[in-house]
């Protein structure tokens, strides 16, 4: 990707460059376009649950920058050889579910025929340019709050082998379909500067660009980062995504695990789908920012913090 190059706007807020969720276009001093795209393959059986997660995870970008998203267009690639329309229709009324729970609404899309089904959305959104969540944004001294477990590759992992309950299954997908509205605004209105939400590069992928764009390490007390149930007994059965294992692999020279085992370091590296958000918030202040979470029906942990650095990550 680095070969790529595109001419320079003064407009352009956000691009490329950092690594961003999503790009942001300056409007005005007050206001600024947020636009993104994201599409996934299926990861539960049920079509418009799969709709859902794929929605909220293509939604989730413009969350994790900040922003407020306006409306949504489809993406969707399809098999029309072998799945039926009636399926396609389930799909894209998951999508609608979430747009309306989200207050927007879909206004139309594109469609092409694939071997494998793929479904998702561009959205655009809006912003104001002094409030962007940013990779850049983290500050030293800074603690971290995760509003989501992690261990869905896991288990969506061992969905796709039928090794799974169906108690395992729902809390999976209800923390895939959860959108990350909450989230957000709790992150601004608590002063958070630094955000992105943790998906298919898992935590230390995702943790790891922040570190570097915002030229802090950090520190994990892996103890408290939360992990779906199930998920480290599936991941010590094996059931490890591939992109898990590779994101391990792209962090390792940035990464101090000291004693911790494999299967822990391979969780934290997790490719999530529709993961939660993490942030950066100012030193004693992350508890009550839990506490808000708490309060509006969200989940929320302190994670670690930051110190100046080069983008080390360091488990302890």
């Amino acid at each position: 990707m680095g070969s790529l190059h595109n001419l320079e706007h003064s407009e352009l807020l956000i691009g490329l460059e950092s690594g961003d969720d999503a790009a942001v276009w300056k409007l005005s001093d007050e206001q600024a376009i947020v636009s993104t795209a994201d599409f996934i393959t299926p990861v539960v059986d049920d079509a418009r649950t799969w709709g859902q997660i794929a929605a909220a995870n293509s939604l989730s970008d413009i969350y994790a920058m900040g922003g407020k998203p306006l409306f949504a267009l489809n993406l969707v690639a399809w098999n029309s050889d072998e799945l039926p329309r009636e399926l396609l229709v389930e799909v894209l009324s998951g999508g609608i579910d979430i747009a309306t729970a989200a207050g927007i609404s879909v206004v139309g899309g594109h469609t092409i025929s694939d071997p494998e089904p793929k479904y998702g959305m561009s959205v655009t959104g809006i912003v104001n340019p002094n409030e962007i969540l940013t990779n850049t944004g983290l500050l030293p001294s800074q603690e971290l709050v995760l509003t989501k477990p992690l261990g869905i590759g896991v288990i969506t992992t061992a969905i796709k082998r039928d090794a799974v309950g169906t108690e395992t299954i729902a809390q999976a997908v209800a923390s895939m379909i959860q959108l990350n509205d909450v989230a957000a605004q709790v992150a601004l209105d608590s002063g958070a500067t630094g955000a992105t939400d943790v998906t298919g590069f898992g935590l230390l992928g995702h943790l790891g660009r922040m570190a570097k764009e915002s030229s802090v390490d950090i520190m994990i007390d892996v103890d408290n980062v939360p992990l779906l149930e199930d998920s480290r007994e599936l991941a010590e059965d094996g059931f490890v995504p591939g992109g898990t294992s590779r994101n391990l692999s792209w962090v390792a020279d940035h990464l101090v695990a000291g004693s911790h085992s494999e299967v822990t370091k391979l969780l934290l590296a997790d490719a999530q789908t529709s993961g939660g958000l993490v942030f950066g918030v100012d030193p004693g202040e992350a508890e009550a920012v839990c506490e808000s979470l708490a309060k509006l029906g969200r989940f929320g942990a302190v994670i670690g913090h930051c110190t100046s650095g080069t983008g080390m990550i360091t488990l302890k």
